[in-house]
């Protein structure tokens, strides 16, 4: 392992970032190493869709970053405050959500959908 590693956690809905953080079902979770190769992916499903829960996921978890779709300010905050990165709004596929993070690209309301283009 690398000396430092980023783990990212991508709420998932089938294989796109999910519309809501407090609504997924379960969740994609990736570690990078330092120089941006993917050293280990896995998903997890949830008991049930629960904000609380995938707060605290994240943090046992040492979650640095999470891309996500809509999430409520209180979640967001929260996560700042302990420190964690958070592209919310972001709506496509988690493989390109990803690609596009790990080519140091994406931004929150990031619209990925083919056809989409950037901006809408």
């Amino acid at each position: 392992m690398n000396m430092r590693t980023k783990k990212i956690l991508i709420p998932l809905f089938r294989d796109e970032v999910a519309p809501r953080f407090d609504l997924a079902g379960e969740v994609l979770i990736v570690t990078v190493a330092e120089d941006g190769a993917v050293e280990g992916r896995q998903g997890l499903v949830l008991p049930h869709a629960s904000a609380d829960d995938l707060c605290d996921l994240v943090l046992s978890r040492d979650i640095d970053t999470v891309i996500c779709g809509g999430i409520e300010e209180e979640y967001y905050h929260y996560l700042r405050w302990k420190r964690v990165d958070v592209l919310d709004a972001v709506a496509g596929t988690a493989e390109a959500a990803l690609t596009r993070f790990l080519d140091g690209r994406l931004k929150s309301g990031d619209m990925l959908f083919a056809g989409g283009g950037d901006h809408a």
